[in-house]
């Protein structure tokens, strides 16, 4: 039987050129940072129907925070890009952590329904601890 799915769908959107997601540096330490897009969008790479949903992430900066306008255009720059909603969400959070490096982050993807199905994705990220293996 032929899969209606190929490994081209499956890592589409995947290494897709971003935007840089800018910081600044931080000025305090042990607190948490929400920031929430109700309006995400993305096309699906095998039907190129767009997908939509709500993008939340929380992350606990350490040396910088993200810079909101550039965090803005990274995200927007989805609307464009064919991939699984399961993938945005892993790839933000990758993202994320590359630009901030932060001491923990997580993405949740809440995303509208599709066929009678909705999809609730959620990515984290924990920096290991010093001294610990």
């Amino acid at each position: 039987m032929k899969r209606a799915y190929t490994d081209d769908h499956a890592c589409g959107g995947l290494d897709a050129p971003l935007p840089e997601i800018e910081t600044w540096p931080n000025q305090f330490r042990d607190y948490e940072i929400e920031i929430d897009l109700p309006e995400f969008s993305s096309v699906c790479p095998k039907t190129g129907l767009p997908d939509f949903g709500r993008l939340l992430l929380r992350y606990v900066p350490d040396k910088v925070c993200l810079e909101l306008k550039s965090y803005k255009m990274y995200l927007l720059a989805y609307r464009n890009i064919g991939i699984f909603q399961e993938n945005v969400v892993n790839r933000v959070l990758q993202d994320v952590v590359a630009a901030t490096k932060p001491v923990s982050a997580t993405v949740i993807g809440d995303f509208a329904a599709r066929g009678g199905l909705t999809t609730l994705v959620t990515a984290t990220y924990e920096r290991a601890k010093r001294g610990k293996r």
